[in-house]
């Protein structure tokens, strides 16, 4: 994992998200790609009048977002890691879709007030699923620090083996490991059978089982283990099996989007 792809758009969220892809790719060595979009929407079958007003707001666009891409070029020329920038004009999704094809990691934020692209969530569900890339959703300006202890949510699925093994590289930064495991009986890969698994990797893991609460709120007793600050970034799959199903990248994996307090690596 050394390549790390990050969205530079002038919004409330861009500093969270460049600080944590900053952290990430320092902390893995590699290289930072900066997809930085110009937004704009034409309207399809527009008048006159309205496509008039469409290359104004453009333009103004176009200013906004080449004074915020001097202030970031500037920021990064003193960060002494490698970087690069892709200059690209229409919507989030698929500019970072274009973007992200030889990315390893692309970083994203949390749920942000005020963010330029307002269905995060809609963003963040279709990178990982038509992408098959790790996402760090990152909620805050306070950076992403790989060497704090991490929780690894578990549940036997296949989504939850491939976030175990795309988060790797970064595991084997973090001081702790903890593999949290809610028991529901289902099927799928034990737990021990993870701890084995990092154990070849050199990563000795503690193993946390709890129950799975009667009233089926997987996330609540996830948020409530993340907002314990005994962890500085978690671990999940997108989807789950048995009592952790939910609609097709619903329930557990939004809420954690909106309300969990730490840097999450998603993948599917």
């Amino acid at each position: 994992m050394k390549n790390v792809l990050v969205l530079i758009h002038d919004d409330d969220g861009q500093e969270a998200r460049l600080q944590g892809a900053l952290d990430a790719a320092r902390a893995l060595q590699g290289h930072l790609t900066c997809a930085h979009v110009t937004e704009f929407a034409p309207v399809i079958g527009a008048d006159a009048y309205s496509m008039s007003g469409g290359v104004m707001m453009l333009e103004v666009e176009e200013e906004i977002e080449r004074e915020n891409w001097a202030k970031v070029e500037k920021r990064l020329s003193s960060e002494d890691l490698p970087f690069e920038w892709i200059e690209m004009t229409g919507a989030a999704e698929p500019a970072m879709k274009e973007a992200a094809q030889l990315a390893d990691l692309i970083v994203v934020n949390s749920e942000t007030p005020g963010f330029f692209q307002p269905q995060l969530f809609k963003l963040v569900e279709r990178l990982v699923i038509k992408l098959g890339k790790p996402l760090l959703a990152v909620p805050t300006e306070q950076g992403f620090r790989p060497a704090d202890p991490v929780m690894v949510a578990w549940d036997g699925s296949g989504p939850a083996s491939e976030a175990l093994r795309a988060a790797m590289s970064l595991l084997k930064l973090s001081d702790s490991v903890t593999l949290f495991e809610i028991e529901d009986d289902s099927a799928g890969t034990s737990v021990t059978d993870a701890a084995e698994y990092l154990s070849r990797h050199d990563i000795k893991a503690e193993v946390v089982c709890e129950k799975a609460p009667v009233d089926d709120c997987i996330s609540s007793l996830l948020l409530s283990e993340l907002e314990s600050g005994r962890f500085g970034w978690a671990v999940m799959g997108a989807f789950s099996s048995s009592r952790f199903r939910q609609a097709l990248f619903g329930g557990t994996t939004k809420r954690m989007l909106k309300e969990a307090p730490v840097p999450l690596l998603i993948a599917h």
